[in-house]
């Protein structure tokens, strides 16, 4: 019987045809129904693998996807995280046609995140025509709003993790194919100011500028920031006033706020709320907080990351680790405090830019290390603390 590798390697010609497929499926957030029909073909290659398909409604989004592997009795469950929507609209393959050039496979969401699924699919392949399923279970949840927040599929997301004893987000791996053991959570704050118009050449003292209460509070945002900590704030859009020749009455700003843990986050909130207005005849309004929780490396996610470590070493390979500043579905199960570990999917490179690609050298080896780590997990062959 050939081993995980070798099954792997030898179905490299299945994995490009499969992910080559699903990037020809267009699927941008907020067409549901471009969404569906990648889900569609998803869900028909997950049932021709004998998996249960659920097929799982979203009134806001594409059909999320469960997929379940294995022994339904099993003791021991095992999850694969990940998404099928991507940020490109309809039409994108166009500008961004796919391509195999210097090793290399380019086209819109082949990074982010459609090699991961086709990884994760060729890793339980592997594991049930090695007879490795038999007392495991592995469910595989591919949800179609993550790049808009998972503001659906959150729930889901943190019901399979509670009842899972590790998570695999097949999400990008960071450059060189370091997996990531923490990601900062992830928030963003609207504050809205109201002041008093008035003509700005006749009267100018009469009103009370929105705008420069606004630029104050910017300022002031300066306090919050801390970036030996990994608290960060950008004031990403600015919007104020009608007339250049009136007192603006009214502006806006909208931040995004990052924290690498969940103490900073909550603190940053409290600070936030705490704003108060500095100019006479203003008023001040904060909205917003923190949408995904930080994910944070316990000793739980070291451990974890300690046996994929082991299985890169035994295959020839160096497998480093790190923590990045955007979050994934990662950031709510490593919340709940179920080992997780991201980053398992594609080396490759231009999430979100126009050069998106992956290495196509790395791909098999990439599912052969997912399939013994899932292996190992689930049976307990390796403690995770």
């Amino acid at each position: 019987m050939p081993t995980l590798r070798e099954f792997c390697n030898s179905r490299r010609e299945w994995l490009i045809g499969v992910l080559t497929e699903l990037v020809r499926l267009e699927s941008p957030t907020t067409e549901p129904a471009a969404v569906d029909r990648c889900g569609e073909r998803l869900a028909q290659h997950l049932g021709e693998m004998g998996g249960a398909v659920e097929r799982i409604p979203s009134p806001t989004s594409g059909a999320h996807l469960r997929a379940t592997f294995g022994s339904a009795s099993a003791a021991r469950q095992v999850m694969l995280l990940g998404h099928f929507d991507t940020v490109w609209p309809v039409g994108q393959l166009e500008r961004m046609p796919l391509r195999e050039s210097d090793g290399r496979l380019y086209g819109p969401g082949v990074f982010d995140m459609k090699a991961g699924i086709a990884i994760g699919m060729l890793a339980v392949r592997a594991l049930a025509a090695a007879g490795r399923l038999d007392d495991l279970r592995v469910v595989m949840l591919w949800t179609a709003d993550e790049e808009r927040g998972s503001r659906s599929s959150r729930g889901l997301v943190e019901e399979e993790a509670r009842g899972s004893s590790a998570v695999f987000v097949l999400e990008p791996a960071l450059p060189g194919g370091a997996v990531k053991t923490g990601r900062k959570g992830c928030g963003e704050f609207e504050l809205r100011v109201r002041g008093v118009p008035a003509h700005a050449g006749i009267d100018p003292t009469r009103g009370a500028s929105a705008i420069d209460e606004l630029a104050a509070q910017i300022r002031a945002l300066g306090a919050l920031r801390d970036h030996g900590r990994g608290v960060t704030l950008n004031v990403g859009v600015i919007e104020g006033g009608d007339r250049p020749n009136v007192v603006a009455e009214h502006a806006r700003a909208v931040i995004d706020a990052r924290a690498a843990t969940m103490e900073d986050a909550r603190r940053l909130e409290r600070s936030m709320q705490a704003l108060r207005p500095v100019l006479e005849g203003t008023s001040l309004e904060v909205g917003g907080g923190f949408s995904r929780p930080p994910f944070e490396r316990t000793a739980q996610v070291a451990g974890l990351y300690e046996v994929a470590r082991t299985v890169a070493a035994e295959m020839g390979r160096e497998l480093g680790e790190g923590v990045t500043g955007g979050g994934s579905d990662g950031n709510f199960t490593g919340a709940l405090g179920v080992p997780t570990l991201d980053g398992l999917g594609a080396v490759g490179d231009g999430a979100h830019a126009l050069d998106e690609h992956v290495v196509t050298a790395d791909l098999t080896w990439r599912a052969a290390l997912l399939a013994e780590l899932i292996a190992r997990s689930g049976s307990g062959r390796e403690s995770v603390p």
